[in-house]
């Protein structure tokens, strides 16, 4: 077995990443904003969301392919109590083995996801936000904690209230304004939100406030 088959191997297994990024910040949208957390930015997306953010992340190669315990390790070392694991698009990997080991070091791990590919692992947060190009995988919607859609133009508003009636009633539900079209959404989310109480408004403060 060469290099290249053992490493596509232990990735299908979990057992190691590819990882775009990682580091300590502060969460900036959605429930926990304000909070310290350390994130990881796994490589590899198909989603396709042409006003994505991080498009770098998109191709699954050229990323450095690392252990889960390494990943681990770095999030225990920097004393960050929760991990985010985004993307990319990170339920493309098999999660299981990562939020075991964070289980077992008592860090809280929460994801980031579009629901693209089926949900693995044990999480102590989901925030689900659907894209209108790949849509969910069958039963996400059921263990969102969180469900956070983002606006960027009139369409946008049907379909979070389509989603919305799928996760529980516990779910919280958040529109955020496309980065690049905020200044003209807002106003409009913010009369939406008048309207319709159970939805808030999530702002992607760390790029305001100029924070990774």
């Amino acid at each position: 077995m060469n290099i290249e088959q053992k490493e596509s191997d232990s990735i299908s297994l979990g057992l190691e990443l590819p990882i775009m990024e990682s580091y300590f910040t502060i969460q900036g949208e959605g429930f926990h904003t304000g909070k310290p957390a350390y994130f990881i930015r796994t490589g590899g997306c198909d989603v396709g969301c042409h006003w994505c953010d991080t498009k770098d992340s998109w191709p699954m190669e050229g990323h450095p392919i690392i252990s889960i315990e390494k990943i681990v390790a770095e999030t225990v070392e920097s004393k960050a109590e929760i991990a985010v694991i985004t993307g990319g698009e990170p339920v493309m990997y098999n999660l299981a083995p990562l939020t075991e080991l964070f289980m077992a070091r008592n860090i809280k791990i929460h994801i980031e996801t579009s629901g693209a590919y089926e949900l693995t692992g044990f999480w102590d947060w989901v925030c689900l936000s659907p894209k209108k190009t790949v849509p969910p995988f069958s039963g996400i919607h059921e263990r969102a904690n969180e469900l956070k859609i983002i606006i960027y133009n009139q369409g946008d508003f049907e379909w979070a209230e389509e989603h919305a009636q799928k996760v529980g009633k516990d779910c919280k539900l958040y529109l955020q304004p496309e980065w690049g079209k905020s200044k003209k959404v807002i106003p409009e989310i913010l009369d939406y939100i008048k309207n319709n109480p159970q939805w808030s408004i999530s702002l992607q403060m760390h790029k305001y406030i100029g924070i990774p």
